[in-house]
């Protein structure tokens, strides 16, 4: 019976070719993203020739450009590259767990969640450094998170629009509680509005260090969870009849986008929609199939990252917008976008 289910022949094909096409898409990728680094270190409030960038990074070249760009914008790069990496993969892992394309770290609560914790952390003990920040937005995130997906479940089953809407209700609430912990307090209001902007300027790899190896784990765990996200797509039954461990891979997907996610928000502050792009933006070229998605979105994150932190630093020279204004900006018209088309 299974050679006259028209399906079946069919299926294995796109497979093959996105898996043919791989090598080359992660090359154009790579080449991309080493492009998106050289403008980060060239690029600013005056912008530094290419061969002053090469020789402050070979220790060739000293002076002031020099300085700027192994003091200021080497750190501001590699955030980016970080940043970038951790929230594109959280998107697709979480779009992946909870089958549910708008899903991200944002549109599930969980930067909104973080963003609470460290607001409210910053009003209750006095914390002044981002170093301080790291274990309250890993805790926000989490509770964030689980906030969402026990508001989602239906008979014991993920629903895929309740979860949306849970974690859009979690964004909302968090927001104003945190809006209004800020302007209960000037030093509260000083210390956390730069950091809400969502910024990779200004961060040291100091800032970097401590929540590196949780943004590790977290890409070690949606790596490992991969292949057992093709099966989820299918749906809870028919991934247990194939033997998915469902509850297991939810629990461990999940916990991989709390450390992406949280990671992200600690180092640099909320930052909208690179999760929720860089799926979609990977898909058209390596399909749905979680086991190439994953590697694409670890490149297109941290190229939509710099990109968007480079066209902030030109576009009101000499000042500089926040990248997570400009991912705002231009991420809003996005979701329009894909609502609309999931719609259809």
């Amino acid at each position: 019976m299974f050679t006259t289910d028209p399906p079946a022949p069919t299926t294995p094909a796109p497979r093959v070719r996105s898996a043919a096409r791989l090598p080359l898409v992660l090359a154009a990728g790579l080449g991309l993203l080493a492009l998106c680094a050289v403008l980060s270190l060239a690029v600013g409030s005056r912008t530094i020739p290419f061969e002053t960038v090469v020789g402050a990074l070979t220790g060739s070249e000293h002076g002031g450009d020099a300085d700027v760009v192994t003091g200021l914008r080497v750190p501001r790069t590699l955030i980016g590259l970080a940043v970038g990496a951790a929230l594109g993969v959280a998107g697709a892992v979480a779009q992946g767990v909870t089958r549910n394309p708008l899903a991200s770290p944002i549109t599930l609560g969980i930067n909104a969640g973080a963003s609470f914790a460290v607001v409210a952390a910053i009003y209750t003990l006095d914390l002044t450094r981002p170093l301080q920040y790291v274990w309250f937005a890993f805790a926000g995130a989490a509770v964030a998170a689980v906030a969402a997906y026990a508001m989602s479940r239906r008979g014991g089953d993920l629903d895929p629009v309740r979860l949306a809407l849970g974690g859009t209700v979690l964004t909302v609430v968090l927001t104003s509680w945190t809006s209004a912990l800020m302007l209960a307090s000037h030093r509260t209001l000083d210390e956390a509005r730069f950091w809400l902007a969502g910024s990779i300027a200004g961060r040291h790899l100091d800032t970097l260090t401590p929540v590196l190896p949780f943004l590790v784990a977290g890409l070690i765990a949606s790596f490992a969870v991969g292949p057992s996200l093709n099966a989820l797509a299918l749906g809870d039954e028919t991934a247990q009849s194939l033997g998915v461990p469902v509850a297991r891979i939810r629990v461990v997907g999940g916990l991989a986008v709390v450390l992406l996610a949280g990671s992200a928000v600690a180092v640099a502050g909320p930052i909208a929609f690179i999760g929720l792009a860089a799926p979609h933006l990977v898909r058209p070229f390596l399909g749905n199939d979680h086991r190439m998605l994953l590697p694409g979105c670890l490149i297109a994150g941290p190229v939509l990252l710099l990109a968007a932190d480079v066209l902030g630093r030109v576009v009101v020279r000499p000042s500089e917008l926040e990248v997570g204004i400009v991912t705002a900006f231009l991420g809003a018209p996005l979701l329009a976008v894909l609502a609309r088309k999931v719609a259809r």
